[in-house]
């Protein structure tokens, strides 16, 4: 790549979760590293510096960039400039494609804290070739979507390979502890999506594929019906593991993910690999009710997604609007602890633990996504040569390990 004036450029540093990723660079980036923010206004991105500056920020030597989302000339200016975009502007199958184009024509990398597989697919299917041309790194879902899932599955796979015990069979992430609140900006996602598939059966079709982000779907392997509602006995995961576990609200995009890190890896997870995600709710012989009932929303979700076009606009006018999310207060005290089983095609059996103080949307998902952006942009040498539209886990891979056990994450794996 030539010389850029910028090493990251965070773009919608003015919206909710753009100011508390600012706000953490401010303070884990090293002295010397050459930032900008960008968004529409310049006006309210510098009340955003001199905001973090006033709390004891690092933002003295930041630039300011306007960019907007509808004027494509000026997301390609913006990504000439920088190493890196670290973009928190959403919903994005409604503003992100065009700044993915930017990205990959310049050969810039990329990162954002998407949870919309057709939003990633159309990525794909739009510049995944000319980012592998480019040598952009284009790495969607480096929030709580999906870090700790594909990094989690990461940290398992070199654990076995260091051990020689074969490849990763039955795979399954269990939520044992989570608090966290929901911001305008992700229920409007997850509304853009729902009323996507409502109006159009091909979207519902490539969103249910369990491979539908896979590199090369054709050559996926058949291992049978994965379902996004399960609903099991913690002793048919792991021996060690109690009660019974549900299905996860968020399992049908992450397993789409971890199964891409797969396939952009040549199957190198192994070529039985099966994952899927649970939220464990407790060992008392009445859990299978609460159990039972998840799993049952979540599958209804799924099933009834084309009525969602048919609900009035007052109920859809009542969820929380963009800009808004959890308090400081909230925020500090959100948490999540993150539990990765897997067994081994020689029988080895492993556990990867993941946890993090702090909101996971909003607090965790900020030092995720600003320890991604530092990655891309610092790391450079020690990254996967691989380039096009990537997972967290296939761009950053160790050198993220490293970087979030530095924050304060609790990450690692564990033979049993």
């Amino acid at each position: 790549m030539t010389a850029r004036e910028f090493d990251l450029v965070l773009y919608g540093a003015t919206g909710y979760v753009g100011k508390l990723t600012a706000a953490y660079i401010a303070g884990a980036a090293p002295k010397g590293t050459r930032i900008a923010v960008a968004g529409r206004s310049e006006q309210r991105l510098r009340e955003v510096v001199v905001g973090i500056d006033g709390i004891g920020g690092g933002t003295a030597d930041w630039q300011i960039v306007v960019a907007d989302a509808g004027n494509q000339s000026s997301l390609d200016a913006m990504a000439a400039r920088t190493q890196v975009v670290v973009t928190t502007v959403g919903p994005y199958a409604e503003y992100g494609l065009p700044l993915v184009e930017a990205c990959a024509k310049s050969g810039t990398d990329y990162a954002d804290l998407t949870g919309e597989s057709l939003f990633v697919r159309d990525s794909i299917d739009g510049f995944h070739k000319q980012a592998v041309d480019t040598g952009a790194r284009i790495v969607h879902s480096c929030g709580f979507d999906s870090i700790p899932s594909d990094i989690g599955v990461h940290v398992l796979y070199r654990a076995a390979t260091a051990d020689n015990a074969g490849h990763l069979e039955d795979t399954t992430l269990v939520v044992r502890k989570f608090r966290g609140g929901v911001s305008g900006g992700t229920v409007a996602s997850g509304i853009g999506q729902a009323m996507r598939m409502s109006r159009d059966k091909d979207s519902r079709q490539v969103a249910n594929d369990p491979y539908t982000l896979s590199d090369n779907r054709p050559m996926e392997p058949n291992l049978g019906h994965q379902t996004d509602a399960p609903l099991v006995r913690g002793s048919r995961i792991d021996p060690g593991l109690p009660g019974w576990a549900a299905a996860f609200f968020m399992g049908p995009y992450n397993t789409r993910i971890v199964r891409r890190s797969n396939s952009l890896l040549d199957w190198a997870y192994g070529p039985r690999f099966k994952y899927r995600e649970m939220i464990s709710v407790g060992r008392s012989p009445l859990a299978v009710v609460p159990a039972a009932g998840i799993t049952g929303g979540v599958g209804a979700l799924l099933k009834f997604t084309p009525a969602l076009r048919f609900l009035p606009k007052r109920v859809l006018a009542m969820a929380p609007k963009p800009g808004t999310g959890p308090t400081e207060e909230e925020r500090n005290a959100g948490f999540f602890n993150i539990e990765t089983y897997t067994r081994t095609s020689s029988g080895a059996r492993y556990r990867a633990d993941f946890s993090m103080q702090g909101d996971p949307g909003y607090k965790a998902t900020a030092v995720m996504l600003g320890e991604s952006g530092l990655c891309l942009a610092l790391d450079r040498s020690e990254l996967s040569d691989l380039a096009g539209v990537l997972t967290p886990a296939t761009a950053m891979g160790d050198p993220l390990v490293r970087r979030l056990v530095a924050a304060g994450v609790t990450l690692g794996a564990t033979r049993l």
